[in-house]
């Protein structure tokens, strides 16, 4: 199959087929399921929402449509004299110019084809050289689920002696996954000039979870996630990678001074991976894919305008990594500045600074519970009601309150997770550390903790004593644990003494679980 790259004929055109599936506000006959890039921008305004799956998927599509929208709308750029807020504010409620998206998509031929033979979107054509690349990773390496390799079957029946074709479509979202997500260690072999390497940096979301505004409309949505140019900036100066006339210098340094100079190229510009797709005689499906290192030196931190950034204890800032087991109303700290904030001084995504002027909107967050290197855990996906982001500024007394009820819920669910702990270790004789009663007590907690936050939060319930129901919660889920568990006197008394610890106990300051 090597080589045959060159002269292949086959094509599928993002700007015209329908790959992004969405849903519409009125919907009716004459309305398509899915939609391609132009359609989809032309009728931003028509279209409540995109229903991409899995979430990262969505999270990187996010991305690419936000450097489009701005490229399109021209608030990529800053104008003299133009106030860049302002100009965003007169575009909402009325549909993007149809000749400007068409214009833009003309200027760029064939550079949104998934199979153009010489820049195929988003991959590296120079991988289908033998010389270049050592072999291909195969279909079921693309596919974000599927196993390859030599791992197990587990959830999907697909094995790499007969490798099932993967539509193209979804082809585009686990590409985008890669590029954003994707594993650093041991890759397929490489070799560029007088370099031959086989290992790759992580993806630039990797572990991440991003925080996105929606509002009623696609529209809305995209505008709403733009994030305003440096002063000064043109366009010329901040490319996305399909604007670029030549193929990246794998072995080019990060650029300097500045190597994002503005919002397009912070969107599209710190992918680790390089990835080229074998599509059918149709354009229809991709057989093989090559998946190896896209540039050697690790590329700099994005400053993301999407994540929560936070302190770590040696006072280095990092994105809050994405955990399928956190409810969303725990980030609030964050996302409205809450003053009710740990030690870790979470800082507001940039994106969500100065949208209460926009009208309202909720924020979906969208992540993938990862480790650092290789292990793919959980897709995150939540949302939450409609926010008032500058709510210290307009309501400072009802944002004490909202920050009082999220301590108060965190504070009991540690508490318990302790309580457990201490029970378990006095029981069994062993050591305080994790262990099987902790995990259960907080999988039976949070839910119930994330339902008595938002009955609260929405029926503006903030009295005094709302830590109570808290407490409760945390006492249930301690019961429902350890109640089987009595079953004589000395195990009655030990899990009982450990029961003082959600109320406080007799632990001590520094003591930690």
């Amino acid at each position: 199959m090597k080589g045959a790259f060159m002269h292949r004929r086959a094509s599928f055109d993002l700007v015209v087929r329908p790959w992004m599936a969405v849903r519409w506000k009125n919907p009716g006959v004459d309305r398509p399921g899915s939609v391609g890039l132009r359609d989809l921008l032309i009728h931003a305004h028509e279209i409540e929402a995109l229903t991409v799956t899995p979430p990262p998927a969505l999270s990187a599509l996010y991305r690419l449509l936000y450097a489009l929208t701005a490229r399109i709308t021209g608030l990529d750029e800053d104008l003299d004299g133009a106030d860049w807020d302002e100009r965003r504010e007169d575009l909402f409620g009325k549909p993007l110019d149809a000749d400007a998206v068409r214009r833009y998509f003309v200027s760029l031929p064939g550079r949104f084809d998934l199979f153009d033979a010489e820049r195929p979107f988003l991959q590296d054509p120079r991988l289908a050289d033998p010389s270049v690349s050592s072999k291909s990773a195969g279909v079921n390496k693309l596919a974000i689920g599927r196993p390859a390799g030599n791992n197990s079957v587990w959830f999907s029946h697909h094995w790499d002696a007969t490798p099932e074709p993967l539509p193209s479509a979804e082809a585009v979202a686990a590409m985008l996954i890669w590029l954003y997500y994707g594993p650093s260690g041991r890759c397929a072999s490489r070799t560029h000039l007088d370099v031959k390497a086989a290992d790759v940096a992580a993806g630039p979301l990797r572990s991440s979870l991003s925080y996105h505004p929606e509002g009623s409309t696609l529209l809305e949505t995209l505008l709403a996630g733009l994030t305003p140019p440096p002063r000064g900036l043109r366009r010329e100066d901040d490319p996305c990678p399909w604007e670029v006339p030549d193929l990246p210098d794998p072995l080019a340094p990060p650029r300097q001074p500045l190597p994002y100079p503005g919002p397009c190229s912070r969107l599209t510009g710190a992918w680790q991976h390089a990835l080229l797709l074998v599509p059918d005689d149709t354009g229809d499906q991709v057989l093989d894919a090559y998946i190896t290192w896209g540039k050697r030196a690790k590329q700099p931190d994005t400053g993301d305008a999407y994540v929560v950034h936070q302190l770590s204890k040696q006072g280095n800032l990092y994105a809050r990594p994405a955990m399928s087991g956190r409810a969303l109303w725990r980030d609030l700290d964050a996302l409205l500045q809450l003053d009710n904030t740990a030690g870790s001084q979470p800082r507001r995504p940039e994106v969500l600074n100065d949208l209460d002027d926009l009208g309202v909107f909720t924020v979906r967050a969208l992540g993938f519970e990862q480790d650092g290197k290789t292990k793919d855990i959980q897709f995150v996906s939540a949302a939450t009601p409609p926010l008032l982001f500058r709510i210290r500024e307009y309501a400072p007394r009802t944002a004490r309150r909202i920050g009082d009820l999220r301590t108060a819920g965190e504070m009991y669910g540690q508490r318990l997770e302790y309580a457990a702990k201490r029970a378990w270790a006095s029981v069994t004789d062993g050591k305080l550390g994790a262990c099987a009663w902790a995990e259960h007590a907080s999988a039976a907690y949070w839910p119930a903790a994330d339902d008595l936050f938002w009955d609260r939060l929405q029926r503006q319930d903030f009295t005094e004593d709302a830590w109570r129901d808290f407490l409760r919660a945390a006492t249930s889920a301690y019961d429902l644990v350890t109640a089987d568990y009595a079953r004589n006197i000395r195990t009655a008394r030990a899990i009982e003494h450990a029961r003082l610890e959600l109320c406080g106990g007799q632990r001590k300051t520094k003591r930690t679980a």
